[in-house]
């Protein structure tokens, strides 16, 4: 019998996302009036071990009946970025990524402290069929970028999933996103000792319904939603790399592995407005 892949419903976070008291207008900066109402999350943990991350890493999420924000917090004594292309591989440099979960499918946005983006849309290849809600043109394997996760050369994730293989759709985007970055301090100064970066991202409620085949958004008081909310980090001295890099989350996978959505986190979402300043730890 094969050994689970990740962690436990036990060990999964819930974070309550409440209904926007003011209007949100994505700039990166998260001293606004709306983000200071919102609860922030406990400090990221270790993906692997669940060990409290090195630098502070939080998050925060709020919603309207325009879309679902979320915002990073992130402490970083020496904030770097080099890649300025969209879809570049923001994985090499540090970053922060967001992954929502669908149905037979997920969402993954990478950004770095540039605020260069990188999206991929995931469908699991038993999913994929003619006839199947992802039979259209913006899902066609013959005419779209496309690649494999979980396949023969995936040898870290290969046979371990416990849903296969899923096709990678490189060049979809999200309908409407919108990020934006600041940064506390001089980026790729290593004069400065920085404070660190905040992300701030909007993701719309039309685009949102991509992902189900037919739930209806916004949602409702008490609705659900399945996400992951990562940071990536490589940390250099002198401008020598010590470690490949290391993944934080805001709750553990067990595994270096953050294609995991029965690893999701839980948003919960309230009607209710957010009370003042309040942290969840």
């Amino acid at each position: 019998m094969n050994e689970p892949y990740g962690v436990g419903e036990d060990r999964l976070a819930h974070y309550t996302c409440h209904r926007a008291t003011r209007p949100i207008e994505v700039d990166g900066d998260l001293s606004k009036p709306a983000w200071k109402d919102a609860p922030r999350s406990r400090r990221f943990v270790d993906l692997v071990t669940g060990e409290p991350a090195l630098l502070d890493t939080r998050m925060a999420a709020l919603w309207d009946d325009r879309a679902l924000y979320v915002g990073f917090w992130l402490e970083e004594p020496q904030v770097r970025a080099s890649l300025t292309k969209r879809d570049s591989y923001i994985w090499f440099d540090n970053d922060v990524e967001v992954f929502i979960a669908g149905e037979d499918c997920y969402y993954e946005l990478e950004i770095n402290a540039f605020n260069t983006v990188y999206e991929v849309f995931f469908v699991y290849q038993s999913a994929l069929r003619r006839g199947s809600r992802f039979d259209k043109p913006e899902f066609d394997l013959y005419t779209r970028e496309v690649d494999v996760l979980s396949g023969f050369q995936d040898g870290t994730r290969h046979g371990k999933h416990p849903r296969g293989k899923r096709w990678a759709f490189m060049d979809w985007d999200f309908p409407g996103l919108k990020t934006a970055v600041r940064v506390d301090g001089a980026i790729n100064d290593p004069s400065v000792v920085d404070r660190g970066w905040t992300v701030e991202i909007a993701f719309p409620w039309d685009g949102m319904r991509g992902l189900f085949a037919d739930r209806q958004f916004p949602p409702k008081n008490g609705e659900m939603l399945r996400a992951a909310f990562f940071r990536f980090e490589s940390l250099q001295y002198n401008g020598k790399k010590l470690q490949d890099p290391i993944g934080w989350a805001l709750n553990e996978h067990g595994v270096y592995d953050s294609h995991l959505p029965e690893c999701f986190s839980y948003l919960h979402f309230s009607e209710d407005p957010p009370e003042m300043g309040r942290h969840a730890d």
